[in-house]
């Protein structure tokens, strides 16, 4: 359903951001004295929208994308069908049906988000006939096109995305690839004809411009690959669309866990360096067009923690946080103006997970929320929260099912920040 068949018209969404939007409603449980959270979405189904690095909110801060699925706790097939929707914040958090895909995960889900430098369109990745594909969709007229290749992380200028091989994710990661297409590959280690894309959302192009033979050729200075098998995931553009960073990770036959190290390459391929080469990277953000934050080890024999890197040759390293933000990994974001970060920890001895907020000139840490993630929400479809700004920085959301299901969760931090 688009928001034209909703009787709401392009004028009237254009100037949500001039509607006054309320934030009243249940005080939770998990809600930290003095700063307000609720439910955004209910049953029946549950929602969530996924991964922390996304446009889930348009330009006014009015509408906030979401997905909604009919059963949890177990793996998706590619029969099993998700809604993609939005909320009115401005209107008692009223959910808009705008289309549906068979191509998603718990983790990421189908990489929707708002197209950048536009106020009424929206990406996700959806199936095709021979493989999966990207719905650009304008969510007030509906009018919707499809290009013949998937996105992970978009430019800017909502020109250009890059892209791995979903496939390939889903046999060596389950949980962050989709399903129902075979890895073509699977038999080689490195293969030259997978990797990352450069795609183009105006004419569908993609082009492979970084393989994994070509990250595989590129020796780590602490251990042989070996017989180890190399995959891409984890992508992000920085804030000016001149480079982006992508995890390489392997792993070899005998051992349970992977080795990762983050690169970063120009939007064409070119200029490709490790950024951090320790081996030991997880989550991470760009602060500005040349530092990237990331949970990691700066040296395989220091500490966890999240540190700053410069991403220039023998570029500057620098820890965020120590003994203030953690403990342990979590998925960090910038508020805007990069005086905020807010994070989340995954579950504590008790299975709560904490939402907190980091002020970097003070090195002080605000807690917004301790939620209850029960034990049945564990491995592949566990339901992290990862924390997502809004466009203002007013607002976080977050993905929780401390309520008996997982759903999405708004937290007002505008006194906090000013």
């Amino acid at each position: 359903m688009s928001l034209a068949r909703s009787k709401v018209t392009r004028r009237a969404f254009l100037a949500g951001s001039a509607a006054a939007v309320s934030f009243f409603g249940k005080r939770l449980p998990a809600e930290v004295e003095g700063v307000p959270i609720r439910a955004i979405t209910k049953g029946p189904g549950f929602h969530w929208f996924a991964y922390y690095d996304k446009f889930q909110f348009d330009p006014t801060d009015r509408y906030a994308l979401g997905m909604k699925v009919l059963f949890e706790h177990r793996s998706p097939t590619p029969q099993d069908s998700i809604e993609i929707g939005m909320i009115d914040l401005a209107e008692g958090d009223r959910w808009i049906p705008l289309g549906e895909t068979t191509a998603w995960c718990w983790q990421q889900g189908c990489m929707l988000q708002w197209r950048p430098g536009s106020a009424t369109e929206i990406v996700y990745n959806g199936r095709g006939d021979e493989g999966y594909v990207c719905h650009i969709q304008d969510v007030v007229t509906g009018a919707k096109r499809t290009i013949s290749s998937p996105i992970y992380a978009l430019a800017p200028d909502g020109h250009t995305a890059v892209t791995p091989d979903f496939r390939r994710i889903a046999n060596l990661r389950p949980g962050y690839g989709y399903v129902g297409f075979p890895d073509p590959f699977a038999h080689e280690r490195a293969p030259e004809q997978s990797g990352i894309w450069r795609v183009n959302l105006e004419s569908g192009r993609s082009d492979l411009i970084i393989s994994l033979a070509q990250a595989a050729a590129i020796r780590w200075p602490y251990a042989d690959f070996g017989d180890a098998v190399h995959w891409f995931n984890h992508l992000l553009v920085n804030p000016t669309g001149t480079r982006f960073v992508f995890l390489h990770r392997w792993k070899l036959p005998d051992e349970k866990s992977w080795r990762t190290r983050m690169f970063s390459s120009n939007m064409d391929g070119s200029e490709l360096r490790v950024l951090i080469g320790s081996g030991f990277v997880s989550h991470f953000i760009w602060r500005d067009e040349t530092h990237v934050l990331a949970y990691s080890k700066p040296e395989p024999d220091a500490a966890w923690g999240f540190y700053l890197y410069e991403d220039v040759p023998n570029g500057r390293v620098e820890q965020v946080g120590a003994g203030v933000m953690g403990p342990g990994d979590g998925h960090c974001n910038y508020l805007p103006g990069n005086e905020w970060i807010v994070c989340d920890t995954y579950p504590d001895k008790n299975r709560y997970q904490h939402v907190y907020l980091y002020h970097v000139p003070s090195n002080r840490r605000i807690e917004l929320a301790s939620l209850l993630s029960p034990a049945e929400y564990a491995g592949e479809w566990r339901c992290d929260t990862h924390p997502r700004v809004s466009r203002t920085g007013k607002f976080i959301t977050v993905d929780s099912p401390h309520e008996g299901g997982r759903e999405i969760y708004l937290i007002d931090v505008s006194k906090i920040i000013g």
